[in-house]
């Protein structure tokens, strides 16, 4: 695979992959503000699925899980400028603002396609990738104006971008069934859980009787079952989707646990329809 990245600031960078396709599960840090110059992507979260392609603008919010999929489309690599809303930014921007943001029941990705304001805003960074050099006071004005056009488009996006809080401890019953299928190191489930790492182990173990990476493992390869039977998808986007790395793997552990590999499955769907 090979990667290129320009930047104008850490906050700022200029994404391409040439290669036929990229996949991380990622946990946001910071908000990000996305525009796409070409190519696709596949943003997998535990309640939607998304894509994204040329031309689109999006809004992806802090200490969100999602699986990524890159690809390149029509001849073009996938390229994307890439803006990081940093919560130190925010508060700098929202300080002197009288802002009481309102809880936010699910975090979901927020899209602002064909706005002018924001699409010139974003377009307007590309010959700055070309510089060896840029004053920081310029890139942070760029980013104060992009977040001033997200507020003066999306009424409620302050709800979002003012909310400082950390996680709380949550319910880890809930949260593990819908996030099983990332992956994360487990003391970033703790975080966002609300859980130390040995907090989390611990409150795991009494809950499900049996240690995370089992458990996960357990859970990731009864969804691919599923998948195959209900939804009828392909090996390739189903070991992705429910957080295997790569497909030998994933068919080695498949079979391990039933007997039988995907492949196998799948052909016996398709003579039992025939």
């Amino acid at each position: 695979m090979e990667y290129k990245a320009k930047y104008i600031t850490d906050d700022i960078k200029l994404s391409c992959y040439e290669d036929k396709f990229f996949k991380s599960d990622i946990m946001f840090d910071h908000h990000m503000l996305i525009w796409f110059i070409s190519g696709e992507t596949k943003i997998v979260q535990a309640d939607a699925t998304y894509i994204f392609k040329k031309g689109d603008i999006f809004l992806i919010p802090r200490n969100q899980l999602a699986t990524i999929i890159n690809y390149p489309k029509d001849g073009q690599p996938h390229k994307t400028v890439v803006m990081h809303l940093s919560t130190e930014r925010l508060r700098d921007f929202y300080a002197n603002l009288n802002v009481k943001p309102k809880a936010v029941e699910s975090q979901k990705i927020y899209l602002f396609n064909n706005h002018p304001l924001l699409e010139s805003c974003l377009v307007s960074l590309i010959p700055y990738f070309e510089m060896k050099e840029l004053p920081e006071n310029i890139s942070s004005l760029k980013i104060t104006e992009a977040i001033s056009i997200l507020r003066a488009i999306d009424k409620g996006i302050d709800n979002v971008l003012a909310n400082f809080e950390e996680p709380g401890k949550i319910d880890l019953i809930d949260y593990m069934e819908k996030n099983f299928m990332f992956n994360l190191p487990l003391e970033k489930f703790g975080y966002l859980t609300g859980r130390s790492l040995t907090t989390f182990k611990r409150d795991f173990g009494k809950v499900f009787n049996t240690t995370p990476q089992r458990w996960i493992t357990q859970k990731r390869l009864e969804l691919a079952h599923y998948q195959f039977v209900e939804k009828k998808k392909k090996p390739i986007d189903v070991c992705y989707e429910v957080g295997f790395e790569n497909l030998s793997h994933f068919s080695f552990a498949f079979k391990k646990q039933f007997g039988y590999s995907p492949s196998e499955l799948i052909g016996r769907q398709n003579i039992s329809l025939s």
